[in-house]
């Protein structure tokens, strides 16, 4: 995977320094306030590329900005403008005693779906797979969840190549819009620092309880082991539970105006596939 195209001046300029030696960078960033940041694609994409620098890193960037100093402080102010936006979107739920963080986080799923809310299951209801829009729909969810996704479960590319889409990795990064990035860099963010692991542990769980019990018994076991963390649980939570809508949203929105959720050159174009193309169907 090469470096994507910038969206805006802070890309324009990480980018240019990335494709470069690694030398110091000129602080301070301009970055968006917390109101806009989310759905900032300028600012979500350089903080995404600086956490891939971590991963798999980029063909067209040497490997030694990794721990480039000055490159990890960039990341540091990207980062905090990303908590903030977090900070300003996100209500913090109460704490509770550590034996009821289940039901706690239970409970806030719960609330998000009685709100008819539940982004899984309303986005694939309205991808309506039996209609004309179906297939350029359903594409476009399996690319919006590719960015995070084959990162980590390799089952997900039949996922990809079933309708048809590359399975590259990170191809369709310059296609995703900012909330699509931010659901990503938030799930990085958490992960990356040990005083985010209440954070980590919650939002794992309310990603993932119909799937499997474990992520929440780790929320629960973690709350007995150190009871100070159990707000942070359900900060994490309601984070995750919060970007899923706004990501929702975003992709519902777009589909009824008659607009592609994603951006740039639709996939289904770029990459010559036959039959409707995303921006046509939907």
């Amino acid at each position: 995977m090469r470096l994507p195209a910038a969206r805006g001046p802070i890309t324009a300029g990480l980018f240019a320094r990335l494709a470069g030696p690694p030398c110091e960078l000129d602080p301070p960033l301009v970055t968006p306030p917390p109101e806009t940041a989310l759905d900032d694609g300028d600012l979500q994409l350089a903080l995404f590329a600086c956490y891939e620098l971590h991963s798999r890193g980029f063909d067209d960037v040497n490997d030694l900005w990794e721990w480039q100093p000055s490159l990890l402080a960039t990341r540091r102010d990207l980062e905090r403008c990303l908590e903030a936006a977090l900070a300003h979107d996100v209500p913090r739920p109460p704490a509770v005693p550590p034996q009821h963080v289940r039901h706690a986080l239970a409970e806030l799923a719960a609330k998000e779906e009685a709100g008819g809310l539940a982004p899984a299951a309303l986005l694939w209801r309205e991808a309506g797979l039996g209609h004309e829009a179906g297939l350029g729909r359903h594409r476009e969810l399996v690319v919006h969840r590719a960015i995070h996704h084959l990162k980590v479960p390799a089952v997900f590319r039949a996922a990809m190549t079933g309708p048809g889409l590359d399975d590259s990795y990170g191809v369709y990064l310059p296609d995703v819009p900012g909330i699509t990035l931010a659901v990503a860099n938030v799930r990085s963010l958490f992960g990356l620092h040990r005083r985010l692991r209440g954070a980590l542990a919650g939002h794992l769980a309310a990603l993932e309880p119909a799937a499997t019990q474990s992520s929440l018994q780790n929320a629960a076991d973690l709350a007995a082991q150190e009871p100070s963390l159990t707000g942070d649980i359900l900060y994490g939570a309601a984070c995750a539970l919060t970007l899923e809508r706004r990501w929702a949203e975003h992709v519902l929105s777009r589909w009824r105006r008659g607009l592609s959720s994603l951006e740039g050159q639709e996939p289904a174009v770029r990459d010559g596939q036959e039959g409707e193309a995303v921006a046509a169907t939907s």
